[in-house]
C-alpha cells in the first residue's frame, strides 16, 4: 500500500500544487468561507463521495465507507484565512496554512480512492470553518459530527523555528489560549482640572503593570500580556473617560490556564478600579491545550517512518500556539485524536503576512495522512 501511495503522489504532484494554488488564491475569513465550501463540495462530488453542508454556517463533511464494517475515523482540515494588512492593504490572507491543510486532506482521500482502497469502516472528511475564531470546532461538535468517532486526524504546517523541512511529528502539543476583552469607564474633565475626572489612562497603566506582575510556576510555560489598548479621542487636553483593551493569555496545561485566568481577572479588576474607574472583562475566544492519545500517536509514528523514512520522524513540538482542534478530545475524552506536525521550512512564521513554505512538503503530508488512515482502518 505504501508503494501505491508513493507512486500516486509522484504522479499527481502538479495536481496537488494546483489545488493548493486554487485555495490559496481565494482566501476567506471565519464564517465566510462560502466559495471555499463550494470548491470542496465539487471535489467531493467528483470523487463520488456523499457530503453534508449546513444551512446556518460554512463547512462541509464528506462520508466514505460504512460504520458497520469497522471504526469511524475523522480527518479534519481547517478552512479560514486571517484578515491582515498585506502590502498596506487590508485583505483576507492564508498565512496560517489552512489552504495547505485542505489540500493535503482532500488529496489523501483522492489518493486512497484512486488506488482502490476500500475503508473497513467509515471515514468522515471534515472541512471545518472558523478555526481562527476559536469557535469552529465547537460548531462542528454541536452538529453531532464528532459524537460517534473513534479516531480523529488533523495536520498543521510548522514554522522553521519548530522543525525543518522534510520531517514530521506524530503530534503537536499546543497550549491553551484565551483572549479577553475589557472596558474601563471613568469621567471626563478638562486637562487643567484632573481632580474632577477619572482618568482611564491611569487605569490602563495600572492594569498593564498588574498583568506583567503575575507570577506562575516557572516550570510550566504560561504568559499573560496586554495586546491592545484604545483610549481617549483627538483632543489632548481632555481627561479620557473610556478605554478598551485586550489580553492574550497562554498556558501549556489546561489546569494552569484555569489558575492564570483567575489571577488575570482579579488583578485587572483590582488594579483598574483603584482610581474609582469601573472595569469589566469578558472572554472573546478560548482554545484548550492538547491532551495525548498515545495509541493513535504510535500508529501515526509508524506511518511517518514508512512514508518518509526514519530520518523523517521528528519529536512532537510543545508550542504556545493554540488550536481549536483540541476541543474535540476535550469534549469526548475517549476519542483518540492527534494532529500531525509537518516540517515545511516555513518562514518567517505563522500568521506573518508574507508567510511562505516549501510546497514540496505537501507531498509528505498527503503520504502520511493516506497511510495513517490505512493503518487505522486495517487494524
Amino acid at each position: 500500500m505504501n508503494n501505491k501511495i508513493n507512486n500516486w503522489v509522484k504522479k499527481n504532484e502538479e495536481t496537488i500544487k494546483s489545488t493548493y494554488d486554487d485555495l490559496h488564491s481565494n482566501p476567506e475569513v471565519s464564517w465566510k468561507e462560502v466559495d471555499t465550501t463550494k470548491y470542496l463540495c465539487s471535489k467531493l462530488e467528483q470523487l463520488g463521495i456523499q457530503y453534508e453542508t449546513f444551512e446556518d454556517q460554512t463547512g462541509v463533511v464528506g462520508y466514505w465507507g460504512n460504520s458497520e464494517d469497522g471504526p469511524i475515523v475523522g480527518i479534519r482540515a481547517d478552512m479560514d484565512a486571517l484578515w491582515q494588512l498585506v502590502d498596506e492593504e487590508w485583505q483576507a490572507n492564508h498565512s496560517c496554512g489552512h489552504d495547505s491543510h485542505m489540500t493535503m486532506v482532500l488529496h489523501a482521500i483522492t489518493c486512497l480512492k484512486e488506488i482502490g482502497f476500500e475503508p473497513k469502516g467509515l471515514i468522515k472528511i471534515i472541512f471545518q470553518p472558523a478555526e481562527e475564531s476559536g469557535n469552529g470546532a465547537k460548531a462542528i461538535i454541536e452538529k453531532g459530527i464528532i459524537a460517534d468517532l473513534h479516531y480523529l486526524l488533523g495536520i498543521h504546517v510548522r514554522p522553521i523555528q519548530e522543525m525543518p523541512f522534510g520531517v514530521a511529528s506524530p503530534a503537536i502539543y499546543h497550549g491553551a489560549a484565551t483572549l479577553l476583552k475589557g472596558e474601563v469607564k471613568g469621567r471626563q474633565s478638562h486637562g487643567a482640572r484632573p481632580h474632577l475626572g477619572i482618568n482611564v489612562a491611569d487605569s490602563m497603566a495600572s492594569i498593564i503593570q498588574a498583568i506583567n506582575s503575575i507570577k506562575m510556576d516557572p516550570t510550566v510555560s504560561a504568559s499573560a500580556k496586554v495586546t491592545m489598548v484604545r483610549a481617549g479621542g483627538d483632543n489632548l487636553n481632555i481627561i479620557p473617560d473610556f478605554a478598551e483593551f485586550g489580553i492574550d493569555v497562554r498556558a501549556e496545561q489546561n489546569s494552569v490556564m484555569t489558575d492564570l485566568i483567575e489571577k488575570v481577572h482579579h488583578v485587572t479588576i483590582t488594579a483598574g478600579s483603584i482610581n474609582f474607574a469601573k472595569v469589566s472583562l469578558e472572554p472573546q475566544a478560548s482554545m484548550v491545550a492538547a491532551e495525548r492519545s498515545v495509541e493513535l500517536e504510535e500508529l501515526v509514528k509508524e506511518a511517518i517512518v514508512e512514508a518518509i523514512g526514519e530520518n523523517g520522524l521528528f519529536p512532537a513540538p510543545v508550542t504556545p500556539g493554540g488550536e481549536d482542534f483540541h476541543f474535540y478530545k476535550m469534549t469526548y475524552p475517549n476519542l483518540q485524536s492527534t494532529m500531525v506536525g509537518l516540517g515545511t521550512g516555513l518562514t518567517p512564521g505563522l500568521h506573518h503576512p508574507k508567510m511562505k513554505f516549501n510546497l514540496d512538503s505537501l507531498f509528505n503530508g498527503v503520504k502520511i495522512l493516506s497511510l495513517s488512515l490505512v493503518k487505522i482502518l486495517d487494524q
